[in-house]
């Protein structure tokens, strides 16, 4: 049963993602990314890493995504069909692409071959959480530095256009 349900959350984070690359419109792409990372959740919530699945909801699909479309909304990008975007190339990457997803499964395969995953006992919240709050604390806080930086950036950049 788990691996029937780790391979419907798989097919649908493959074909969410394949839609996410060939969607003529960008408010689509967006969603169906949210698909694609609400199946991926799905996939941790089968291995049984609820709170990574939690995790990735959160952050990514609550975070990444709604500011994806914020940022769509306040540039006031297009949202319709861009067909002058699209190029003569794409045969080419799909291609590139298929053979990336050949080598990186073959070698999956090969350096895992018929092992069996095994339930996980250390990836409690509370592990995690004592592992983030003891051991990383100081590359958090520069990444939230960092963040804050890009963010006050951001901010700077988007008023100098209007000052123009």
């Amino acid at each position: 049963m788990t691996t029937a349900l780790f391979s419907v959350a798989g097919a649908v984070a493959l074909i969410a993602s394949v839609l996410v690359v060939t969607s003529q419109r960008i408010v689509h792409a967006a969603l169906w990314l949210v698909v694609a990372l609400g199946a991926i959740a799905g996939c941790f919530g089968v291995l049984h890493a609820e709170f990574v699945a939690l995790v990735q909801i959160l952050v990514y699909v609550g975070a990444i995504v709604v500011l994806v479309l914020f940022a769509l909304m306040l540039t006031k990008a297009p949202t319709n069909p861009l067909p002058s975007l699209t190029t003569g190339r794409s045969p080419f990457a799909a291609v590139v692409a298929a053979v990336l997803a050949l080598v990186l499964g073959a070698g999956v395969v090969l350096a895992f071959g018929n092992e069996k995953i095994k339930p996980v006992v250390d990836g409690s919240a509370q592990a995690v959480g004592t592992q983030v709050f003891k051991t990383w604390v100081l590359p958090f806080e520069v990444l939230s530095v960092l963040l804050l930086a890009a963010l006050i950036g951001a901010i700077a950049l988007s008023q100098r256009k209007k000052e123009d």
